[in-house]
């Protein structure tokens, strides 16, 4: 099926979007009436999660983060520890996984699949066409700056707490008649980590401090008499040899007292305040490039902070991250639950109850800016794009890797970057997209006899395209172009015509690898990939390969459309245009089945499939995060969709949970949707720290689940913007504000009653805005009326002037 779209919209954004988009904390403020739930003060609503004790594990302890630097803060008494991470400490070095025997062996797998012999495929694959190594590398930890304190009696008003909104880490507590505080934050402005001690009465802080790793051979030392460091090397993987230098410096600047460091630790003795400032530096400069000078990168950045005073290296911070963090605010409401220590409240949230037998509706809004202040710490421009983990590991062989796995989890990353108004962090995935296409290219002509290029499912920080894991995972073709996808939908929320043209290449040439590639099914004339899988699921016991799922349609379609879209509005390219546009036509359909669901594969196998409640929903795709599938474009799809969601059922890991509220919130059902974040807000699914499990801990599901939460508000998927198209009926009034839409517009909203009682949307270009709502509203600016026309119920349309403030209210005529 077509994309539902108003290409008018679609392709008319102008340049000037771009500043509109990211100008959203000017908006008008938004008046909402108190919610009904509310019943406490303001302080309720402030954005923190805390703890009355020590994080006794990595799970309990408190990330912060500036895009390249992380550290997990636990709060401790006795022993203070900063679990570190820097983004590009990785096993292995540069290796080229691309196999060469593969392209010879391309026929005969092809030849296999068609007639059905899926194990005799796998088996071909599996000798011929994996990359080398089989795995890819992993990222790992810097290790854990440790502070040690003298023993004392026991510690009263014990508090633990990060704030959302400055992005700081505190711990408060009373111990021997001194009141003890101490202040974390990875502060981007000044690219280091900062720790502040201080305390209520002078010369009473005193600890050692000492640099750790569980690298082999990291050594510890002291080179200089206020500085302790630490030097390691990544990990030897896979037989790629560790090639990954590190340094890690830590170094005190104390008021009163004094400071020694000797053989890797740092004793500072009865100071009246401490600023501990960390800084990481690795040899990377590219992908293929090792020949940075860690120890330079990471003294820099350490003797700049040094020399100013804590109040300022705060400020700096605070303003740096809030630049991002206030754009987009959300208040549902708030009972007595929110009062609770952050890990109570994730226990009770499922039974809809607190202690108190009250709800808990702020827990939600904590959910929707924890997501948006993770997405912030973990990638910036310049850095690294989130992994599996964002930023935070504390492993040398982390779950799966903690790497880029793009048959979904890196993808889901960045679903909520434009909805909630954070298009910046997108920047390190178009970087990463730069690197994946000169990779590529190379496994695109090895392997496939392909010119553009490709990526498999998974890549890491070397950029491997070659297929790895096996042929049940690995032998998917289409992660690339998903990934390419970005590029497009960047330029949809921004309209920045210049990063367009400068990223096009990058899009034209993921296109180009499937015009090479796509061969004829010769059962049904349709133009499929082969071989590929629909993403780590089965069709048959024991085989996932096929030919042309339906993901890979959908995916392809998309992609075929954006370039031809894009090449449309650059002016540029109109043959391969053409040749996108008439390829596009010949894909395999995405088709409903016997049982009335969207086919997950060319054949009716959903029935037989082994896996009925798999974690994976790959061929709703086109439901979310496509637009495909709509219930307004595609009823009968849009029908089909929500069967394939009852056959799955609502259970399933962390991220699927959340890749489950977007599909219910797409499909207009917001108690549904509801639901399935009440399923993943369980401990079971969520940690103390609200980090989301698979199990164990992958960061995708908190982003997913902050893109469903937006997805509940506004939705511009089909170049309308529809107004609260899923609002929970557990929701019934709140307010939000400066929400992202597609084509550069913003938008604040406030409802009572489940119905909207005003929304203002800043526009983001010239041309025609269509506004779907469940009810007739008129349409003011500067308080005069503006001429609209309303081509169906509930929907208006009219000419937007950039950067002008739209009042839209229920109509009273």
């Amino acid at each position: 099926m077509r994309p539902h779209t108003d290409r008018r919209d679609f392709l008319a954004l102008s340049a000037a979007a771009g500043a509109a988009a990211v100008g959203a904390a000017n908006a008008p403020a938004v008046a909402a009436p108190t919610p009904a739930t509310s019943t406490a003060t303001a302080a309720d609503h402030r954005l923190r999660l805390w703890y009355p004790e020590p994080a006794g594990e990595w799970l309990r302890a408190l990330p912060v983060g500036n895009g390249r630097l992380g550290a997990m803060v636990f709060g401790g008494v006795e022993e203070e520890r900063l679990q570190l991470n820097e983004d590009t400490v990785w096993a292995g070095g540069p290796y080229d996984p691309a196999a060469p025997e593969g392209l010879a062996a391309l026929p005969e797998i092809r030849r296999r699949v068609f007639e059905g012999d899926w194990a005799g495929a796998q088996e071909l694959i599996d000798s011929s066409f994996m990359g080398t190594p089989l795995g890819q590398l992993p990222y790992q930890p810097v290790g854990n700056l440790r502070l040690t304190f003298p023993a004392g009696g026991a510690a009263t008003d014990y508090r633990r707490e990060l704030d959302l909104t400055t992005a700081v880490a505190r711990t408060r507590y009373t111990r021997d008649g001194v009141t003890h505080t101490r202040e974390v934050f990875a502060s981007g402005a000044d690219q280091v980590i900062v720790v502040r001690l201080t305390a209520s009465r002078g010369g009473r802080i005193s600890f050692t401090a000492a640099l750790d790793g569980p690298h082999p051979g990291a050594t510890p030392h002291s080179p200089d008499p206020l500085t302790v460091a630490l030097d390691g090397t990544g990990e030897t993987f896979e037989g790629i040899a560790g090639q990954m230098r590190f340094r890690a410096l830590a170094t005190v600047r104390a008021t009163g007292g004094t400071v020694t460091s000797r053989d890797g630790t740092l004793t500072v003795a009865e100071a009246d305040a401490v600023t501990l400032l960390v800084s990481v530096g690795t040899n990377h400069r590219g992908y293929q490039d090792l020949t940075g000078d860690a120890e330079r990168r990471a003294l820099e950045p350490l003797r700049a902070a040094a020399d100013r005073p804590y109040e300022r290296l705060r400020s700096r911070h605070v303003a740096d991250h809030r630049r991002y963090f206030d754009r987009t605010t959300l208040d549902v409401g708030a009972t007595s639950a929110a009062d609770l220590p952050t890990d109570q409240r994730i226990a009770a949230f499922a039974d809809g109850t607190d202690s108190t037998g009250g709800a808990d509706p702020q827990l939600v809004a904590l959910l929707f800016q924890f997501g948006r202040y993770l997405l912030i710490s973990s990638s910036r421009p310049g850095t690294q794009p989130a992994n599996l983990q964002g930023l935070w590991n504390d492993q040398l062989r982390p779950p799966w890797d903690s790497k880029y796995t793009i048959n979904i989890n890196t993808e889901m990353n960045y679903w909520p970057a434009g909805p909630t108004n954070l298009v910046e962090t997108m920047e390190p995935v178009l970087d990463l997209l730069d690197d994946l296409a000169v990779a590529g290219r190379h496994t695109a002509r090895v392997q496939y006899g392909a010119g553009g290029w490709v990526c498999h499912h998974n890549t890491d920080l070397w950029r491997g395209t070659a297929p790895v894991d096996g042929p049940f995972w690995g032998m998917w073709q289409t992660g690339g172009a998903w990934m390419a996808l970005h590029v497009w939908e960047h330029y949809r929320f921004t309209g920045d015509l210049a990063a367009l043209r400068r990223r096009y290449p990058v899009l034209r040439e993921a296109a180009r690898f499937f015009t090479d590639s796509l061969v004829e099914d010769p059962n049904t004339g349709h133009l499929v990939t082969c071989p590929s899988n629909s993403p780590e699921n089965a069709h048959h016991p024991d085989a996932s390969v096929c030919a042309g799922p339906t993901m890979d349609m959908q995916i392809l379609r998309d992609l075929f459309q954006a370039v031809a879209d894009a090449a449309e509005l650059l002016g540029t390219d109109a043959d391969f245009r053409e040749l996108v546009l008439r390829l596009r036509d010949r894909l395999a359909p995405t088709k409903v089945g016997a049982q009335g669901q969207i086919q997950e594969w060319q054949e009716d196998w959903d029935a037989i499939a082994p896996e009925q409640h798999h974690r994976h929903v790959s061929h709703l795709y086109g439901l979310h995060p496509s637009n495909q599938i709509t219930v307004r474009g595609t009823p009968e799809l849009a029908r089909a969709a929500r069967v394939t969601l009852e056959q799955r059922g609502d259970a399933g890991t962390g991220w699927s949970l959340a890749w489950k509220i977007n599909f219910w919130a797409r499909l207009e059902d917001g108690a549904r949707s509801y639901q399935l974040l009440r399923d993943q807000l369980t401990p079971e699914r969520t940690a103390p720290n609200l980090f989301c499990l698979h199990p164990p801990f992958q960061i995708d599901g908190n982003f997913g689940a902050t893109a469903g939460i937006a997805e509940w508000l506004l939705q511009s998927h089909t170049d309308e913007l529809h107004l609260l198209p899923a609002l929970p009926p557990e929701l019934p009034a709140g307010r939000a504000t400066g929400l992202a839409a597609r084509g550069g517009h913003t938008v604040d909203l406030a409802w009572a009653g489940g119905r909207l009682d005003h929304a203002v949307l800043r526009a983001g270009h010239g041309r025609l805005v269509t506004v779907r709502t469940a009810s007739s509203v008129q349409v003011t600016a500067g308080g005069r009326r503006v001429a609209v026309t309303r081509p169906e119920p509930g929907v208006v349309a009219f000419t937007a002037t950039p950067g002008t403030a739209y009042r839209l209210a229920p109509a009273t005529d």
